[in-house]
């Protein structure tokens, strides 16, 4: 990210002046079914279709866009002890070009986390997402087993850190 380069003496050093890392994903007005009605992939977008019910159905939300390609359930409004704040949905996912990338509300480090994904079937882990090539290859009651935990996870998350949290 590009910042104001400033010098004070001749041949020193340019420093960048400090800049506050803005929250890039923010809740927009876009139409959720517009974005999953343009999903290329037939097989990526038939799953954004079930997936729209699976986490309605979980959540008791209706989703909304959060930037230009998460659908997300629900948000909540955070400050870290850095002084960074923000706000994200709760839970979602994006039918993205590679796979689904699932947002469960848990760290797949976690214990109760690494439980579900024994027994959800075949994906890969990141820090805080899930990557699913298609539905098919996942048992559909851990997935929702996954969603309804994270789900859980982040009201206590909220709760125990004083962030506002509700449903869309």
């Amino acid at each position: 990210m590009g910042g104001k380069v400033t010098s004070t003496a001749k041949n020193s050093t340019p420093k960048k002046a400090a800049k506050k890392a803005a929250t890039k994903t923010h809740a927009t007005p876009a139409s959720v079914a517009a974005y999953v009605a343009a999903v290329e992939n037939d097989t990526r977008r038939a799953d954004a279709e079930t997936l729209l019910k699976v986490y309605e159905k979980v959540t008791g939300w209706k989703p909304k866009m959060w930037g230009p390609t998460i659908i997300g359930y629900g948000s909540y409004t955070y400050t870290y002890d850095s002084g960074h704040s923000g706000a994200a949905p709760v839970v979602g996912f994006s039918p993205r070009g590679a796979a689904l990338s699932i947002y469960s509300g848990m760290y797949a480090d976690q214990p109760e986390c690494q439980a579900i994904l024994k027994t959800l079937g075949k994906h890969k882990t990141a820090k805080a997402c899930i990557y699913i090539n298609k539905l098919a290859d996942v048992d559909m009651a851990a997935f929702e087993k996954l969603i309804r935990t994270g789900l859980a996870n982040m009201k206590k998350k909220a709760k125990e850190n004083g962030w506002p949290l509700s449903g869309s």
